[in-house]
């Protein structure tokens, strides 16, 4: 847990070396523009990075969940709009694997742990945000297929990804009328509304997914009828790891860029961090930062054992999302005037690092699940 093995070693070199090579000469044009590029999420698939968990045998690295933080930390310094469009396209990934059929796993896993097919998880409704067992959208069995209707919110990657998965109600009210199905792009009746304009993270598309009639075959549905709200709490359990990963890669940038300007800036003849309000101030985002790394590194290491894991992740991305978003702050009044320009990454930074805190679940809906988890060990 302490030290990182050769091969977790160059495992982040890789990472590293792809991310700059790939990413970093067009991050900053394509925030301003609000453009992803499906062909630069191809070149980190090509690089062996979309799939670090998933199983050899369906054409990942077979690595655990721990590298898989490191690989989405080294994206996240870089461009944190494709560290969140490998952590995404990884939730069907992890969904098939632990509740998928193998026909289901040989269709869609190889294309996505190769990145040359790109995945989005659909749960999100106008109406059911935090309380997602009280979601509207209806799948009506008719003999070997399901009739899907009803609208899905803030889909990361709607209207560019190759499969969705989506959580539709089968069933009664409540959670255990839930059922989780696959559902590809190009299915007729699926189709795509108003994408959000959005404070940060612009680069990643965030769009209004729309199902009118959209019919797919029975086999498109993910294990049996009503456990498709097991699969969504289990898929936003990995998935804190992967935004408590990519908020460690933003306010691990930050620092980077704080520290490198405190040392370099010269006021009153010396450079500025070794003026004790700044140094401190610097020095306080470290300990920040490695501290939310360390409990983000224990979350994925109990995945990775098939230990409960479900409140450490939950602490993991409270820990890291409120460290980005305090650290990217700090960064920013390091540089004064110049952290709130463009010339630097800060404000970027600062952008990205807000939705950290909303997005798998609230930080005020982790903080519940963490007292819940309390709760039963001293009832």
């Amino acid at each position: 847990m302490f030290t990182f093995s050769d091969d977790q070693q160059a495992l982040i070199e890789a990472a590293r070396a792809t991310a700059q090579a790939e990413l970093a000469p067009t991050v900053k044009a394509d925030d301003e523009a609000e453009l992803f590029r499906k062909d630069l999420f191809q070149r980190l698939g090509a690089a062996g990075l979309c799939g670090v968990p998933t199983a050899e045998q369906w054409g990942g690295l077979g690595l655990g969940y721990v590298e898989y933080a490191l690989v989405i930390e080294e994206i996240a310094k870089v461009a944190p709009a494709y560290a969140v469009a490998v952590a995404v396209s990884g939730l069907p990934q992890v969904t098939l694997a632990q509740f998928g059929n193998d026909e289901q796993r040989a269709r869609w896993m190889p294309g996505l742990a190769a990145g040359e097919l790109l995945g989005a998880f659909a749960l999100s409704e106008p109406g059911s945000g935090s309380d997602a067992g009280s979601l509207r959208t209806t799948a009506v069995r008719e003999g070997n297929t399901y009739r899907l209707n009803g609208t899905k919110f803030w889909i990361t990657h709607g209207g560019y990804a190759d499969v969705y998965v989506v959580m539709a109600r089968t069933g009664g009210p409540g959670p255990k009328g839930i059922s989780a199905f696959l559902v590809p792009a190009g299915t007729p009746g699926l189709s795509f509304g108003k994408k959000e304009e959005k404070m940060g993270l612009r680069a990643s598309p965030t769009v209004e997914m729309i199902l009118e009639d959209a019919v797919i075959p029975v086999e498109n549905r993910i294990g049996n009828e009503g456990n498709g709200f097991l699969v969504a709490m289990s898929a936003l359990d990995s998935g804190r790891i992967t935004i408590a990963a990519t908020a460690l890669g933003i306010s691990q940038a930050a620092l980077d860029c704080a520290g490198r300007y405190a040392v370099a800036r010269k006021q009153f003849d010396q450079a500025i961090i070794d003026f004790q309000a700044v140094g401190f101030m610097l020095a306080d985002m470290a300990v920040r930062i490695e501290q939310a790394r360390l409990l983000t590194h224990k979350a994925a290491w109990l995945k990775d054992q098939r230990m409960p894991f479900s409140h450490i992740a939950a602490m993991a991305k409270c820990a890291a999302t409120d460290c980005g978003m305090s650290v990217t702050t700090d960064a920013v009044q390091v540089l004064g005037g110049y952290g709130y320009t463009r010339e630097y990454p800060l404000e970027r930074l600062m952008r990205d690092a807000k939705v950290m805190q909303i997005v798998e679940g609230t930080n005020q809906v982790q903080r519940v699940v963490i007292a819940r988890h309390l709760k039963r060990g001293w009832d």
